[in-house]
């Protein structure tokens, strides 16, 4: 806006400046003229006296050589024949025959063209006789533009100092009234990128205070919101305490066994992350899946470690499990309990809406910049997938709070990745997770040609041990 209102004002000053300074250049140019023509004018009208008393050539030539243009050779006297006596000419005459007869014959004042430049002024002069001699003055070009070079420059010099002025004042206020603009952008990528204590000054016009107070008024809202919310989420996992307490303490009754090593890991696990939850929402620090530029954690690890866990679950329900490409280490740019929540997802999504002895299979696959994980069941499938991945819907099914594939979409966009959801091979739903490794989507056309490259590689697939 800045700029635009400094084209603006340019473009409206160079047009005053011209519609003024070029017809004034041509008045100032046109007075020169005048000038110049009248002063010849008058030197022309020194010599009608001598021309009214006598014609005698000698007495002219004595004459014109006294005035001061016949001196400087630019006056010449044309008489015509008068009586037995030839026509005479005295001084230098540049005009021509014909234009003198032309003159002489109009009875009035002309000017001519000079060969070689400038311009003869040409004056009647009546002779005591009743003919009509003819005084030529020869008016140099440096006469006529005497001057007008110096006015040219000068209107000039005024147009530019206008413009510049122009420009300077019309930025002078663009920048007053862009600044507040600027600050309220400011704030509000500061307010986006989480620092939550970004103020607008309000300044400027009364449209930018009023934007101004709004912001402000917003960003109150927003940080009122937050702590609430803040707030409600560690009351709320505070209360998951004395559930958790008590299933601790029952825990201790298992024994022993994988399963009662299973379920003691698990009440663990789920009190590390209440304690997570509360600490954070305590510390008002938003948690992130995001990590800095070498971190992350092995994709191939986490997954073994929570098939470990649901394996076991599968087995008791006759489940069959498949397991393929964690043979190798697969580096992701995630933190490791955000994987495992989200793994944690998946496979709890399929113990939950699929019946048992529904056979699910975990495939991992390194496309180079992306990592896909693939969780397939043979279960009914979902009717609507896109309903299925809107936050909070759960799709009108019993033990579901929607939120399950929200962990997992936010996971894989944060490192610019998505989810899809579609048929598997094995007949029921398959979640796909394109986890990015260069910052860049990997749900592209290129997602489809990866996971069609995924049927070949599922020679590792076997059962997973408990």
């Amino acid at each position: 806006m800045r700029w635009a209102l400094v084209k603006v004002c340019l473009a409206v000053t160079a047009m005053v400046v011209v519609a003024f300074a070029v017809p004034l250049g041509l008045v100032v140019q046109e007075m020169a003229s005048d000038r110049a023509f009248s002063n010849a004018e008058r030197q022309a009208a020194t010599i009608g006296p001598t021309l009214s008393i006598t014609t005698d050539p000698v007495q002219l030539r004595k004459a014109v050589e006294s005035t001061q243009m016949g001196a400087a050779r630019r006056m010449a006297v044309h008489v015509p024949a008068i009586g037995d006596s030839a026509p005479v000419s005295i001084g230098e005459g540049r005009a021509g025959e014909r234009a003198v007869a032309e003159t002489r014959r109009m009875g009035r004042a002309t000017t001519a063209k000079v060969s070689g430049g400038g311009s003869a002024l040409l004056q009647p002069t009546a002779l005591g006789s009743g003919d009509i001699a003819v005084v030529e003055i020869f008016v140099p070009e440096s006469e006529v533009s005497n001057g007008v070079a110096t006015a040219w420059l000068v209107l000039a010099g005024v147009g530019l100092a206008l413009i510049v002025g122009s420009v300077a004042v019309a930025d002078r206020l663009g920048a007053r009234l862009v600044r507040p603009a600027e600050r309220l952008a400011d704030a509000a990528h500061q307010l986006g990128e989480g620092r939550l204590g970004a103020r607008v000054p309000e300044a400027g016009p009364k449209e930018l205070r009023s934007a101004a107070l709004a912001f402000n008024a917003m960003a109150d809202q927003v940080v009122e919101l937050l702590a609430n919310e803040r707030e409600l989420a560690a009351d709320l996992s505070h209360r998951l305490r004395t559930p958790l307490t008590v299933l601790r303490l029952n825990t201790a009754s298992l024994g022993d066994g994988p399963a009662a090593e299973q379920t003691r890991a698990a009440v663990e696990q789920l009190e590390r992350e209440v304690d997570t939850i509360i600490r954070t929402a305590r510390e008002q620090r938003p948690a992130s899946g995001l990590v800095g530029a070498g971190a992350g954690c092995d994709a191939s690890e986490v997954i073994r470690d929570r098939m470990d866990f649901w394996s076991a679950l599968a087995e008791d329900e006759g489940r069959e499990v498949r397991l393929a490409g964690v043979d190798r280490t697969v580096r992701i740019p995630v933190a490791r309990p955000e994987l495992a929540a989200a793994l944690d997802a998946m496979l709890g999504n399929v113990f939950r809406h699929t019946p048992e002895g529904t056979p699910f299979a975990v495939d991992v696959h390194d496309a180079g910049d992306a990592v896909i994980v693939l969780v397939s069941d043979a279960g009914p499938g979902i009717s609507d997938p896109d309903a299925a991945l809107r936050r909070g819907n759960d799709g009108g099914r019993d033990g579901s709070t929607g939120l399950g594939l929200d962990i997992v979409r936010r996971v894989a966009e944060s490192t610019g990745g998505d989810v899809r959801l579609g048929r598997s091979v094995l007949g029921g739903t398959e979640v796909r997770v394109w986890i990015g490794l260069d910052g860049r989507s990997a749900g592209g056309p290129g997602g489809g040609r990866t996971g069609r490259g995924r049927r070949g590689n599922r020679r590792n697939r076997g059962r997973a041990t408990p």
